[in-house]
């Protein structure tokens, strides 16, 4: 996010670190990502840190509102704890540090929480980045052993319906504007007002989609939710996967889908866990994540908001999405 969180102080955060036994030398914020906001920290130790702050009145994946996201957000974190902690731990997760309490997520107050990382060297990677064919069997690889633990008592549950799915059927019913929620609002509606048969047609494929994959009933495995490029970290000693407040219990596709469409790409999986990945699922879950940005968009944008650089951003974005729904197969 290029924009700082609204209402935080500078001295709500140092408190928060002081929850951690950190006193900053040097705080920097870092505008990298899209949802949460993001400094890094160096301690008077001289230790380096990647501190999150994450916005509990907008993180519907982990729950309906602030309180509920908290406690999502807490068992997310504390299963990325538990995956790497074991003694034959996944050390390629990146989980957070606890805080002198033991939390592993801090409320900053009722809207903000932090998390605190320890910094980790490597070379990061960006979404939308295509993978080659071996870089791609090397993150299947990390999926493979993720998807084989036994899932921790903390892992949350998942769903296949979008959160805010219900907000762009409201939305595809309040076409005749106008929308006042800010200077995106009309053109959001305009765009989706254009758009609107291939939406609903694309809701009708889902829950078509959403249909057969329950009816398959395949077994739930670990799934990290968003292991794209962009969460991806190319250290020393191989990939790191950051980013674990998706973490949920789910079909493997949830993963895959990320990584190919297609099962034939997904052989290496299949070859290191016996399973073969579903193409119904693939397909769900890849038409998952669109609906997903644009439930988001437009609850974004039949919102109070103003023109800002992420504003701009997410127009940009939801301009784009909505294009690949038109173009999908």
């Amino acid at each position: 996010m290029k924009d700082r969180p609204d209402n935080l102080r500078d001295e709500t955060l140092l408190r928060g670190l002081a929850g951690y036994g950190i006193t900053p030398t040097a705080v920097t914020y870092t505008p990298v990502g899209f949802g949460d906001h993001h400094w890094k920290v160096t301690g008077d130790d001289g230790r380096g840190w990647f501190v999150t702050v994450s916005d509990l009145d907008h993180k519907e994946y982990c729950g309906a509102d602030a309180e509920a996201a908290l406690k999502g957000l807490r068992q997310a974190m504390d299963t990325a704890v538990a995956l790497r902690a074991s003694d034959d731990g996944l050390r390629f997760v990146v989980a957070p540090v606890p805080a002198a309490d033991g939390s592993s997520v801090v409320p900053l107050d009722a809207r903000y929480a932090l998390t605190v990382f320890p910094h980790v060297g490597g070379r990061a990677g960006e979404f939308g980045q295509e993978l080659s064919d071996a870089e791609r069997d090397r993150v299947l690889g990390l999926l493979a052993r993720l998807h084989g633990r036994t899932p921790p008592d903390s892992t949350p549950t998942t769903t296949l319906e979008p959160a805010g799915l219900a907000d762009v059927h409201a939305a595809l019913s309040d076409l005749a504007g106008p929308w006042p929620g800010g200077p995106f609002a009309e053109p959001a509606r305009r765009l989706l007002a254009v758009h609107a048969a291939t939406v609903r047609s694309r809701l009708a494929d889902f829950e078509a989609l959403a249909e057969r994959v329950r009816h398959r009933g395949a077994p739930l495995v670990v799934t990290h939710g968003e292991p794209h490029p962009g969460n991806l970290i190319e250290g020393d000693d191989g990939y790191l996967l950051v980013d674990w407040d998706t973490v949920g219990l789910a079909v493997p596709e949830r993963d895959l889908s990320l990584l190919a469409d297609d099962p034939a790409a997904l052989t290496h999986y299949a070859g290191l866990t016996g399973r073969t990945p579903d193409p119904a699922a693939l397909a769900l879950y890849r038409l998952r994540w669109n609906l997903l940005d644009v439930a988001e968009f437009v609850g974004w944008f039949r919102a109070p908001h103003e023109e800002t650089a992420d504003t701009r951003s997410a127009w940009g974005a939801f301009e784009e999405t909505v294009t690949q729904l038109a173009t999908a197969n």
